[in-house]
């Protein structure tokens, strides 16, 4: 018996097992809705923007591992979701992303709210298309699922015209279907892993750089065997970090733009660089030329549009990485890397990460006491210098989790991704860390945690700027702050080199401004206070609470490379 399109389109979604889709009505989606409203199995959450709401699914696909679904409708519903897309192509967070569209016959007619957002995203989506017949919609939503989900994840946009939802058709859900041209390279080549386990047997000064790709792939506790195995020590990226405890005595700390020193001294430094789910992106290697330059390179990636193309490497392996670690580890036997390793703990000792503790409170307090308190959860940045702190100072195991916007950087993503990750993980604590800039992207959200009843903790920022330009700003363009002062009024002097007793207050209250929606506002302006705040947040289990941590305007995140330099020039002062 033939069904409509909308009810397949919701028999789909329970065929796949979606028990969450973050969407936001409109004329072309309403006959989808209409139906979502008539089941009990898939609760719709109604973000207050398009932006947030696939933020918030993103946030849930990443802290679940299951696809995150969004519905908007045509025109701008669906080009507001384009900045969330191009994060979850960046980072590769699994999507389906469902727009509405105006009627086929009115395509190419300039109708109201039509768009071309199939075009609009060709480049940021692993697959995108509009549905033309009803007959392919079972087919094109299982090929959605299974493309976003498999390989390298990322995003899927389907497009479904309003005359196709109401359309009868089959009543088929394929279980699978065979797509062609989409083949998913999951072994290892294991001519290629012995080249590469030959050269770290070989090495004196072996290092791994761990990406996201092995915290995507569940890959950390192969990684931990092998490291230990071999005993070589691990730097990661930022969307890389966690996948070897904090703590671990083989694990040295971030690498990259702003690094750890030891952490760049020994990329710089190491005669093999065994690499694994990264793509090198400028952030981590600074002036190609100079990108460890002592070093024979292994890049293992199983998307391989990654491999060779910002580093040439010698050893190119497409592979899940889950898959090509199992390998290696038959392999692996112990090496000697004592004293490459004490090596590495010298430059550890000579120069630490760490902020001074005689100026008043600092971002590294909060964070060491988020560490204290948190022995699990979910920890979720926005981004911008507190992005760079946690990544920095928060302490990472098995049991905690860190997600964060790597490869678009994406101001406003932080408090919708920490809400989704709450909603898929209602028995986990959530933590937000944002700032006063970010934090302002996407406030409204504070009305869906309210009406989500979700108790997501916010560790907010506050110093009074855009604070990494503020800082690029101070250390290359001489004080001038150009817009990034957010209590500038324009009765303020032209030129201001920086705070000072004649600045305006600042404007919004967030305390003020959290309980007006309905959640908790707290404020934090000494180091005594840091604990006390963070227990009181714990105690509310119906709303968010905004913690506002009075911090110094001229914090800045150090070390830092300056862009384009190599990651050997740190500045550290």
């Amino acid at each position: 018996m033939d069904i409509t399109g909308r009810k397949l389109f919701v028999k789909a979604l329970q065929e796949e097992g979606v028990d969450t889709v973050f969407g936001y009505p409109g004329g072309m989606v309403t006959d989808l809705l209409d139906e979502l409203y008539r089941q009990e199995d898939i609760h719709v959450v109604l973000p207050r923007h398009e932006q947030a709401l696939i933020h918030e699914a993103e946030g849930y696909a990443r802290s679940t591992g299951k696809v995150g679904v969004c519905l908007v409708t045509s025109g701008p519903g669906a080009t507001n979701t384009i900045t969330g897309i191009a994060d979850a192509h960046y980072d590769s967070i699994p999507l389906v992303c469902f727009t509405g569209q105006v009627p086929l016959n009115l395509i190419g007619n300039d109708a109201f709210q039509e768009v071309d957002i199939v075009g609009m995203t060709r480049s940021i989506t692993k697959y995108g298309v509009t549905v033309r017949r009803r007959e392919d919609l079972g087919r094109i939503i299982k090929m959605a699922f299974q493309i976003a989900s498999s390989g390298k994840p990322g995003p899927v946009l389907v497009d479904i015209p309003k005359d196709i939802q109401v359309q009868p058709g089959p009543a088929d859900y394929p279980a699978h279907v065979d797509i062609r041209g989409y083949k998913i390279n999951t072994g290892a080549h294991v001519g290629q892993l012995k080249k590469a386990y030959k050269l770290l047997k070989g090495a004196e000064k072996p290092l791994i750089l761990a990406g996201g790709g092995v915290n995507i792939a569940g890959a950390g506790k192969n990684l931990r065997t092998f490291a230990e195995k071999m005993q070589i020590p691990v730097v990661t990226t930022i969307m890389g970090k966690g996948s070897l405890p904090t703590d671990h005595p083989l694990y040295i700390g971030n690498c990259g733009m702003h690094g750890k020193y030891a952490s760049n001294k020994a990329v710089s430094e190491c005669d093999v660089l065994f690499s694994i789910g990264t793509r090198f992106n400028d952030r981590i290697t600074g002036d190609l030329n100079e990108f460890a330059p002592k070093a024979k390179i292994i890049h293992i990636d199983i998307d391989t549009a990654s491999i060779s193309r910002n580093v040439v490497v010698d050893v190119p392996i497409v592979a899940d990485a889950n898959s090509a670690l199992e390998k290696l580890i038959e392999w692996a036997e112990e090496k000697d890397t004592a004293a490459w390793r004490e090596r590495i703990g010298k430059w550890e000792k000579e120069k630490p990460l760490a902020m001074r503790r005689d100026a008043g409170m600092t971002p590294q307090m909060i964070l060491e006491a988020l560490n204290a308190k948190f022995h699990e959860g979910i920890f979720v940045t926005d981004v911008g210098q507190h992005q760079m702190w946690a990544t920095q100072y928060l302490e990472m195991n098995e049991n905690k989790q860190l997600i964060t916007s790597g490869g678009l950087g994406t101001m406003g993503f932080g408090f919708p991704a920490a809400i989704g990750a709450k909603i898929g993980n209602p028995d986990r604590p959530v933590i937000c860390i944002s700032g006063d800039g970010g934090m302002q992207m996407n406030i409204q959200e504070l009305a869906t945690a309210v009406t989500e009843e979700v108790p997501v903790i916010v560790c907010l920022f506050n110093n009074h700027y855009l604070g990494m330009v503020r800082q690029m700003q101070q250390l290359f363009y001489g004080k001038r702050y150009e817009i990034t002062c957010l209590r500038k009024r324009k009765s303020c002097p032209a030129n201001c080199k920086g705070p000072n007793p004649a600045c305006p207050p600042y404007e919004p209250d967030f305390v003020k401004l959290a309980e007006s929606y309905g959640a908790y506002g707290i404020r934090v302006t000494n180091a005594d206070e840091i604990t006390p705040a963070l227990d009181e947040a714990m105690t509310h289990k119906d709303a968010p609470v905004i913690i506002e941590f009075m911090i110094a305007s001229d914090e800045i995140v150090l070390p830092m490379v300056k862009s384009g330099n190599p990651m050997s020039e740190m500045i550290l002062k």
